[in-house]
Formats: C-alpha cells, sequence, structure tokens
C-alpha cells in the first residue's frame, strides 16, 4: 500500500531538500546590505503609520473583487471558447448573459471610482476614534 505513494514522498523529499540548498545558498552567496528603508514594513503601497486596527478603504476590496471575478470569466469562458461549435444556440446566449453581467459588474465599480487610484481622489472611509 505505501510503495503507492512512494513516488509522492519523494517528489516531497526533493522539493524540500531543494528548497533549503537554494535558500540557503542565496542567503550565503547574495548580497546582504540592509538599511533603514529596506528593513521597513510595507503594506498596500502606503506608509504603516497609526493603529494595525484602522480600517482601510473600500476600494481595496473592490478592486480584489473585480479581480476574482475576471480571474473566475476567464475559467469559465476559455473552455466554453474551445468548445463552442460542439454546443446550440443557448449557450451562447447563457454566455453573452454571464458577460453583461460581469460587464454591468464592471460599470458600477467604474462609477464608484474605485478604479481610480490618484489619492486625492480616493475617499479613506477610516474613522479616527
Amino acid at each position: 500500500m505505501l510503495e503507492q505513494y512512494m513516488p509522492i514522498i519523494v517528489l516531497l523529499g526533493v522539493a524540500l531538500v531543494l528548497a533549503i540548498i537554494l535558500m540557503s545558498l542565496s542567503r550565503i552567496v547574495g548580497p546582504f546590505r540592509p538599511n533603514k528603508t529596506k528593513l521597513n514594513p510595507y503594506e498596500s503601497g502606503m506608509d504603516p503609520v497609526g493603529q494595525a486596527r484602522d480600517r482601510y478603504s473600500i476600494a481595496f476590496y473592490l478592486v480584489a473583487m473585480e479581480f476574482i471575478v475576471f480571474d473566475l470569466e476567464v475559467v469559465f469562458i476559455y473552455p466554453w471558447a474551445v468548445a463552442f461549435m460542439q454546443h446550440g444556440v443557448g449557450t451562447f446566449f447563457a454566455m453573452v448573459v454571464f458577460i453583461v453581467i460581469l460587464f454591468i459588474g464592471l460599470i458600477y465599480t467604474l462609477k464608484k471610482g474605485t478604479l481610480d487610484w490618484d489619492m486625492k481622489n480616493i475617499k479613506f472611509e477610516a474613522t479616527k476614534n
């Protein structure tokens, strides 16, 4: 029974050993010149000032949702496009409805201004306590 899992165990072992070797090698051979700027934490393109409990603007979450939605769109449209000729007209109209719904969501986020990353136009919704 265990011999069926042996290739997976060997692969995991090789990957673990290779990862340890490469990380150690880069630490030994690579340059290490820390300075104050490099050692500062980096948070979403903004300087990490204030409390960790401060709220982020909803724009960050809406943009993340846009990326997820359009990644899922590609996952659904690509296989459909490959097998387009094998399906009937009903699947074409179903895909048109799917794309229209996603387009309406994109128009909504464009109207909200979440994709406009000019810092003077971003409305931060964080409140000071």
